[in-house]
């Protein structure tokens, strides 16, 4: 027997010999790679739809001056919340002061040769019985009682015009909100036509608007109009630095027309935006949400659905698309290609090639390949944790969630 098929015999046996300065040494063969098994079972997830959208105040107003005046103070800081009837301009007041007395008085004539001509009147009217008495002089008088009566009340209107001008001196807020910054200074002449003076936007709730493409709108309504509509979707928003916003809200609008230039359909929400901190020393607050502020918009179904799931870390993608590997009989490792569903960033569901009690590898993957005999253990704690919620969703489907206080989804 030659020196080549010793060493064959002796590799079949799992053993090599290797000579290393004169003193042979005996090496074991590769042992059976240790895996993470995870088996693919049933658990409820929510359904979600990712979207993204706009912050938009439910009420904005641009507030102008509505008489031409010197503008003589500002009463508010610039980025102050406010509530309706605060003042935030005081315009001059001399002149109009003056208009309405002027109106006044004139008023006050009027109704005292109104009086004369009541008197007048009624003298003609007790000379009708006597031979003094024409009717022609009756008639005349009391025409000028009428007239001078419709001259009272012309000038009565003009009091109240006055009163009302000089109520538009002081600019008072519309609206509850937060104030922006002044665009004129005190010192300089406004009215109706100088623009907007400054710009007031509601803070809570706030509204949230996204398109959704036609095709998946008329999705999400074979499958959430059998749930209720509206009512059966809550909304949670992903803010721009990633972090998940702690209030969630309802749908309230979907517009009645597609826009054609993009083929999407505008839905609107609502969501509370409360106080982050409390005002300072300028009145200034702060609120998570802002107007024109773009988030991610999570469409969650409140009724969650079972899937079949597993690890979104066992989930392998080659050219022919997604497999996993799974532990079958003498414990080797065979490829199933598989269809996914929604996933999030740790669960994946499972709609075709596996069923529940499968044994699925996820832990070990780089150190084994289809067909190889594997010695599978349970998957880690840490990746079990994941697979019970741990993680944040990623946009596609998330696992159920226990209700909060209150029964909110």
């Amino acid at each position: 027997m030659n020196l080549a098929d010793v060493a064959i015999r002796l590799l079949a046996a799992g053993l090599v010999t290797v000579s290393i300065g004169g003193a042979v040494r005996t090496q074991p063969a590769p042992s059976t790679p240790a895996v993470g098994v995870v088996e693919a079972t049933r658990r409820p997830m929510t359904q979600t739809s990712e979207f993204v959208g706009r912050i938009e105040a439910i009420n904005r107003v641009n507030v102008t001056a509505r008489v031409t005046a010197f503008l003589e103070q500002r009463l508010f800081s610039e980025g102050a919340e406010i509530r309706k009837g605060d003042p935030l301009y005081r315009l001059e007041r001399g002149p109009f002061e003056a208009d309405l007395a002027a109106r006044q008085a004139q008023v006050a004539q009027l109704e005292a040769m109104l009086e004369n001509a009541r008197l007048t009147t009624e003298r003609a009217r007790t000379l009708l019985g006597g031979p003094a008495g024409q009717q022609s002089t009756y008639d005349t008088a009391l025409a000028n009682q009428r007239s001078l009566q419709a001259q009272v009340q012309a000038a009565q209107a003009q009091v109240q015009a006055s009163q009302i001008n000089l109520d538009y001196t002081v600019i008072n807020a519309p609206i509850d909100g937060k104030v922006g910054r002044t665009a004129v200074t005190e010192g300089n002449i406004v009215g109706p036509s100088s623009g907007v003076l400054t710009t007031i936007v509601s803070q809570d709730p706030m509204h949230v608007t996204f398109p959704v493409p036609l095709r998946q709108g008329l999705e999400l309504r074979e499958r959430y109009s059998p749930q209720g509509g509206l009512e059966a979707v809550t909304i949670r928003l992903r803010l721009p630095d990633g972090r998940m916003y702690g209030q969630s809200g309802k749908l309230n609008f979907v517009d009645n027309s597609i826009a054609q230039n993009t083929d999407t359909i505008t839905v609107r929400g609502e969501l509370a935006n409360p106080v982050l901190r409390a005002a300072s020393s300028a009145g200034v607050t702060a609120h998570e949400l802002t107007d024109g502020e773009f988030v991610t918009v999570l469409l969650e179904s409140i009724h969650p659905i079972e899937v079949l799931a597993i690890p979104r870390a066992a989930v392998l993608s080659d050219q022919r698309g997604d497999y996993v590997l799974v532990v079958g009989r003498d414990n080797k490792a065979e490829q199933r290609r598989i269809q996914l569903g929604q996933s999030t960033a740790t669960i994946a569901a499972v709609i075709g090639g596996l069923a529940a009690g499968d044994k699925v590898i996820a832990e070990g993957l780089q150190r084994i390949r289809a067909g190889q005999t594997v010695a599978p253990d349970t998957a880690s704690a840490l990746l079990l944790s994941s697979m019970n919620g741990a993680a944040p969703p990623s946009g596609h489907g998330t696992p159920a969630r226990p209700p909060a206080a209150g029964g909110t989804p």
